[in-house]
């Protein structure tokens, strides 16, 4: 008898992928980054030929959204919002492996907010957007408060840390919250659970109108070429909704717990998570067995279809954000749990690696 393979038998974070997944990062410049709050990481994958992957796993305590401008950065963590910056410089001379890295994002500032629940994440036209689950509502994040509450659903009547409606993503456009999700619209603690596999909502953040009902846990609400595009998580499914009317046309199945979600030329990269075990959350979800795995699905937008994927077999459980670092081929990032940050001294104009301190 055959002994099943459990995911302790594979190395630390080993994964199967489409033999074509290498070729096309390759074709298309870029890298694939991913939150994992369960594994407190987040995991940039870049090719290095037309075969092979790579994987740079750093640790980022219960790591959820990811916001990128630029070569600027932030990452949702479990009770504060890190804020890095690209540095090319020192990505060329990094100490440990020369001549390797073309970006290394290091750690600039860091909010401390509490725990705020703090789900999707987006660079606005002058700040820092948050959505913030646990108080149900959308925020600004800056350095004189813990968050600084801007805007809630009309149904909520108060802020409270009860996650409410479980509001999770955003859409922005112009640089303005534009969109958001929700998995229900109730107004009392965690009351989105009563209907889970069909109570989602999409609002309208500038009128505060909802726009868009049942919906099977809507995640990653994004606007593209002036489409909105949202993942239903409890039916595997990617949509492409109507604002006006309400209604949605599937343009992809996509089997497994879809949530996640980046567009890079004609390509959507959209994250897939295992079914928490023993969780009183999914066990209504029907969705397949051999569906239910974390990684990376590309589909080609113009024609629906699923052209590659990534598949973790150890160490990556459930997957948050998607992330796509455009015009980027192997790039780096730095936490704060070593000091490898406070050796990088970024200028204005020039950089330092600096040299430990002897010892005295």
């Amino acid at each position: 008898m055959n002994k099943k393979i459990e995911p302790s038998n594979f190395p630390p974070f080993a994964c199967t992928h489409s033999p074509n997944l290498p070729a096309l990062l390759m074709h298309l410049n870029c890298t694939i980054m991913v939150s994992t709050y369960q594994a407190g990481k987040v995991v940039l994958v870049s090719a290095t030929n037309q075969d092979r992957l790579i994987q740079l796993p750093r640790t980022f305590k219960r790591a959820m959204g990811i916001a990128t401008k630029g070569d600027k950065m932030a990452i949702a963590t479990e009770n504060e919002i890190v804020i890095l910056a690209n540095s090319k410089e020192l990505a060329y001379s990094y100490p440990a492996k020369p001549n390797t890295y073309d970006a290394l994002y290091l750690p600039r500032a860091t909010y401390y907010t509490g725990h705020l629940d703090m789900h999707d994440l987006h660079y606005g036209n002058d700040t820092l957007w948050g959505v913030n689950t646990s108080f149900s509502c959308l925020c600004k994040i800056d350095s004189d408060y813990s968050f600084r509450p801007v805007w809630k659903p009309h149904f909520i009547d108060k802020l409270a840390s009860e996650d409410r409606c479980h509001l999770n993503g955003l859409a922005m456009e112009d640089g303005e919250p534009m969109y958001i999700s929700a998995l229900g619209m109730g107004n009392t603690h965690q009351s989105w659970r009563n209907n889970i596999t069909g109570g989602g909502i999409l609002m309208h953040v500038p009128s505060n109108e909802i726009i868009a009902t049942g919906l099977g846990m809507p995640h990653a609400p994004r606007l593209y070429d002036g489409k909105l595009y949202v993942l239903l998580s409890a039916k595997e499914q990617l949509i492409c909704v109507d604002p006006k009317t309400g209604t949605y046309d599937v343009v992809a199945e996509v089997p497994g717990f879809v949530r996640g979600m980046a567009k890079h030329g004609d390509y959507l990269f959209i994250g897939r998570s295992k079914l928490r075990k023993k969780s009183t959350t999914f066990e209504h979800l029907k969705i397949a067995p051999e569906s239910d795995v974390a990684g990376v699905m590309v589909i080609h937008l113009p024609s629906g279809k699923v052209v590659a994927n990534l598949n973790w077999l150890a160490s990556v459980d459930e997957i948050y954000d998607v992330q796509i670092l455009a015009n980027t081929s192997r790039p780096n990032i730095i936490n704060t749990y070593t000091d490898a940050h406070q050796k990088a001294l970024v200028l204005p104009d020039t950089t330092y690696w600096s040299k430990s301190k002897p010892k005295k």
